[in-house]
C-alpha cells in the first residue's frame, strides 16, 4: 500500500495497466469499505482507494464539521492490503481552483428522498465522482448499495456523460444486529445505538407486510410504528420500483424499501429489497 496526495503521481502508476478499479470513500473506513476494496482487487490489476471528505455534497455546514475523520487509522487499516494505491488529496488537488458544484439534470429521482431532504447533495456527489472518474479513467468503480439512490445517480451520470467505466454496486455489509455499517455509527452513544436497531427492524417489517398488503398500507403501518419510537425521528420511508427511479437507465424491476431517520442528532439511511 502506498499513499499519494497528487492524482498526477497516481496516473503515472496506472497509465499502462490493463484494468484499474476505483473505490471512492470519505474515510473512517469500516468493514463495508474493505469489502468493496477486496472485490475491486479480485477484478482488477490495480486498485485506487480515494479518501476524501467532499465539502460540496454537504448541505449542512455543521454536518461537514462533525463528519468523522481518522486518516491515521484509515491508513493503518489499509497497510495490510497489498496492491492498492491510496489517494488522499486536498481540495486543491481535486478541484484545481474550480471548487464549484456542477449543476446536473438527472430528472425526478434526484428530487425525492435524499434529493428532497438534502438540496444540492446529489450535484455535489456527481461533481466529485465525475472528477475522480475523469482523472483516473478506471475500468470499474465500486459503490455500496446502502446509498442506493446515490448508486443509481452515479450509473445515470456515467451513461449521460458517456464515460467508459462499469459501475459495480456491492451488497450492504451489516453489524451483528443488522444495522448497516456506516462511518456515522461511531457517533451514536450506547442508548442511541440500541435505538438504531429499529432501522433494519422497520425495513424487515415492511418486507413482511408488503407480501400481503398494498404499498400504501405498508407505508402507513411503518410510519405509524416509527413515530412511536422514542428519540427516533423519521425523515422519510418509501417503497419504490428501481426500474422507475431513473429515466436514463434500463434497470430490472425490483422493489426496495428506503428509510432515513435521525437517532438523536445522528442521521442514518438504509434500504432493502422487498
Amino acid at each position: 500500500m502506498r499513499a499519494y496526495s497528487s492524482h498526477k503521481d497516481i496516473i503515472k502508476l496506472v497509465n499502462k495497466v490493463d484494468s484499474v478499479g476505483l473505490v471512492p470513500t470519505m474515510g473512517s473506513l469500516h468493514e463495508g469499505h474493505l469489502s468493496l476494496i477486496r472485490k475491486a482487487i479480485s477484478e482488477n490489476e490495480k486498485v485506487i482507494v480515494s479518501i476524501y471528505v467532499n465539502p460540496l455534497q454537504f448541505n449542512n455546514v455543521n454536518d461537514l464539521k462533525k463528519y468523522p475523520r481518522d486518516i491515521k487509522n484509515d491508513l493503518q487499516r489499509l497497510e495490510a492490503i497489498s496492491d492498492i494505491i491510496v489517494y488522499v488529496p486536498d481540495d486543491n488537488d481535486i478541484y484545481e481552483k474550480d471548487k464549484k458544484k456542477k449543476k446536473y439534470n438527472f430528472g425526478h429521482f434526484t428530487k425525492i428522498m435524499e434529493g428532497k431532504v438534502r438540496p444540492g447533495h446529489f450535484d455535489g456527489v456527481a461533481t466529485v465522482v465525475e472528477k475522480l472518474l475523469r482523472m483516473f479513467n478506471p475500468s470499474n468503480a465500486y459503490f455500496g448499495e446502502k446509498d442506493f439512490q446515490q448508486l443509481i445517480l452515479i450509473k445515470t451520470l456515467v451513461k449521460k456523460q458517456e464515460l467508459k467505466v462499469s459501475i459495480v454496486g456491492c451488497e450492504t455489509i451489516r453489524e451483528d444486529d443488522g444495522l448497516a455499517m456506516s462511518s456515522r455509527n461511531k457517533l451514536l452513544n450506547s442508548s442511541e445505538r440500541t435505538i438504531a436497531g429499529n432501522v433494519i427492524r422497520l425495513l424487515k417489517k415492511a418486507k413482511k407486510l408488503y407480501k400481503s398488503s398494498t404499498k400504501e398500507e405498508t407505508k402507513f403501518n411503518i410510519i405509524k410504528d416509527a413515530l412511536m419510537i422514542e428519540n427516533f425521528n423519521l425523515e422519510y420511508f418509501e417503497i419504490l420500483d428501481i426500474s422507475e427511479l431513473s429515466g436514463f437507465l434500463e434497470e430490472e424491476k425490483e422493489i426496495r424499501a428506503f428509510i432515513a431517520c435521525k437517532v438523536g442528532k445522528i442521521r442514518l439511511i438504509d434500504n432493502i429489497k422487498i
